[in-house]
């Protein structure tokens, strides 16, 4: 089944967001089936990342500067896509380098990066939509757990609290295109199948590119604010 054409579906180009764990790369693979679309999924291969997660002095940089150009050479191959004959749907933004970084580097490592990361990042296509996908970090702790990856096991709550807060204040302040805010901590894409209603959902996305308001909600029902060009969406 080929691809819906720009004029059946404008967003040609949407990436995925979140902290590790919860639920990027499930969603991903989702709506590329359900819109026919060519997944990009990080390459989340690095030989520096073990030691990170083992607090090893001097890996931090080295982690952060192999995925910056490894997201990179990503994001080169996805300017090379034909975006009127194919839809792209990524697991990542170039822009989450950053968020990563500013958390575990030292203010001399994140001088060198930023020079580094502006360059490269002046050439990095845009995506049409960014869905940022939240949970509490008991919730992205079971499921990295659930998952079982090698190199995740040493992944402390403690990191994964200020990653989460780290991503929370990144996207509250997100301007560079439209972006869904989806609240997953009742949602399993891997092992409920009613849960992918949600991206049958997405086919409204002229109508999510055109938000200027905002509908974020607390548990109570109350709106609790948000940005332009910003939608929130809470599922219970």
């Amino acid at each position: 089944v080929p691809a819906p054409t720009p004029k059946e579906f404008p967003l040609r180009h949407i990436a995925v967001e979140g902290p590790i764990g919860v639920g990027k790369t499930s969603l991903v693979g989702l709506l590329a089936k359900r819109f026919s679309g060519t997944q990009i999924l990080e390459d989340v291969t690095n030989p520096f990342l073990a030691d990170f997660y083992a607090g090893k002095k001097g890996a931090a940089f080295q982690t952060q500067m192999f995925f910056l150009l490894s997201r990179y050479r990503q994001q080169q191959e996805i300017a090379q896509i034909d975006l009127f004959r194919n839809l792209v749907i990524a697991d990542y933004t170039f822009a989450k380098d950053k968020v990563f970084a500013y958390l575990t580097l030292n203010d001399a490592e994140i001088a060198l990066y930023d020079k580094l990361y502006a360059t490269l990042a002046a050439s990095v296509p845009r995506p049409d939509l960014v869905v940022h996908l939240t949970a509490s970090v008991d919730t992205c702790m079971a499921r990295i757990r659930k998952r079982g990856r090698a190199f995740e096991k040493a992944i402390a709550p403690e990191y994964l609290k200020s990653l989460v807060e780290a991503y929370n204040y990144f996207f509250y302040h997100f301007r560079e295109c439209p972006l869904l805010v989806v609240e997953t901590n009742e949602i399993d894409f891997v092992e409920r199948t009613a849960d992918a209603e949600f991206a049958r959902g997405l086919a409204a996305g002229p109508i999510v590119a055109s938000v200027v308001g905002v509908v974020a909600v607390d548990d109570d029902g109350a709106t609790i604010g948000g940005n332009p060009g910003q939608m929130c969406v809470e599922f219970v």
